[in-house]
């Protein structure tokens, strides 16, 4: 065997190799965007904050676990359904033509709906013996979404985000539901705070793909307004969003290593929507879009670090 054979072969299985990983790799990207998985770590994040508000510290390993593995798989199940409902116009649109649903990297769909409903539906009876309070608030979360949001508000009004923002809303009641008081002062009030924000989230990103939600047929407030309207409309949520989100403070176990740096991501979300409404802009629209995100996720994380620290 000449050596010139031996590299070809061992080339071979270097190539095939590579191919492996990338297949891996291609596939699990594929899960990640069918599932909505950066959503899904959002809602269980909100969760979270949920349970360290209701046991006013660390809800113990256990909850968090719980709380990770019925809130991930419901969420995760309910986003596969949306998916599955929009496949048809999320190719219309730039910014999802490229979902698996649609690019066709999953060739034969008809499983999608099944196995989604099996993720929400399994968690859901799991824990409903011993604890209906989280067993109802899974649910709530998955039937707002897919329900009430995708089928029956979305493509008919453009306050379909505003009620729909109630999903998230579910998620943290799930969360306090797991630590054993859905209904305490603090949660309740982070629930709020969702409802809230989600509006100006998602009209910030049709304000940036207004063009593409017109052309799908899809009634979000900003394609039925003019650009700089739906800016003012945002600013009527932020604005509540941030004192909410400030008024966090006053419950336990909440305090200043909360409260200071509160102060100055709510102080940049309301500057990023005042430059928005002075110029709505895609540019402005993105950056308003991006913040809103970054806000919910530091609050959350706010929300857990001061809980759960011992003084």
């Amino acid at each position: 065997m000449s050596l010139s054979k031996v590299g070809n072969r061992g080339g071979s299985v270097s190539q095939g190799t590579v191919s492996n990983l990338e297949a891996i790799r291609n596939f699990s990207q594929t899960l990640v965007v069918l599932f909505k998985l950066r959503v899904v770590f959002l809602l269980l994040m909100a969760a979270t904050g949920g349970a360290f508000l209701a046991a006013q510290g660390w809800p113990g390993l256990g909850t968090t676990l719980l709380i990770w593995l019925t809130g991930g798989s419901a969420a995760a199940g309910a986003s596969a359904w949306n998916q599955y409902l929009e496949r048809n116009k999320d190719g219309k649109m730039g910014r999802t033509h490229k979902r698996p649903l649609v690019t066709g990297a999953i060739a034969n769909p008809t499983w999608v709906p099944y196995v989604a409903t099996l993720m929400i539906v399994v968690p859901v009876l799991v824990v409903l013996p011993t604890n209906p309070a989280l067993s109802f608030w899974l649910l709530a979360g998955a039937v707002i979404y897919v329900g009430i949001y995708t089928l029956w508000l979305k493509p008919r009004t453009l306050l379909n985000v505003v009620i729909g923002g109630a999903a998230g809303s579910a998620a943290v009641l799930s969360g306090s539901a797991a630590a054993g008081n859905w209904a305490a002062p603090g949660a309740l009030l982070l629930a709020l705070v969702l409802f809230l924000w989600s509006p100006f989230h998602f009209w910030s990103l049709a304000l940036l793909y207004r063009d593409e939600y017109a052309r799908a047929d899809v009634p979000m407030l900003p394609t039925q307004t003019t650009p700089r309207q739906a800016a003012w409309w945002v600013l009527l949520h932020t604005a509540p969003t941030g004192l909410g989100g400030l008024a966090l403070a006053t419950y336990a176990p909440l305090g200043f290593i909360y409260l200071l740096p509160m102060l100055l991501i709510t102080g940049n979300l309301v500057w990023r929507n005042i430059r928005l409404i002075r110029d709505p802009s895609p540019l402005h629209a993105r950056g308003m879009f991006l913040s809103s995100n970054v806000y919910l996720l530091l609050l959350l994380l706010l929300i857990c670090l001061d809980a759960a620290l011992p003084f």
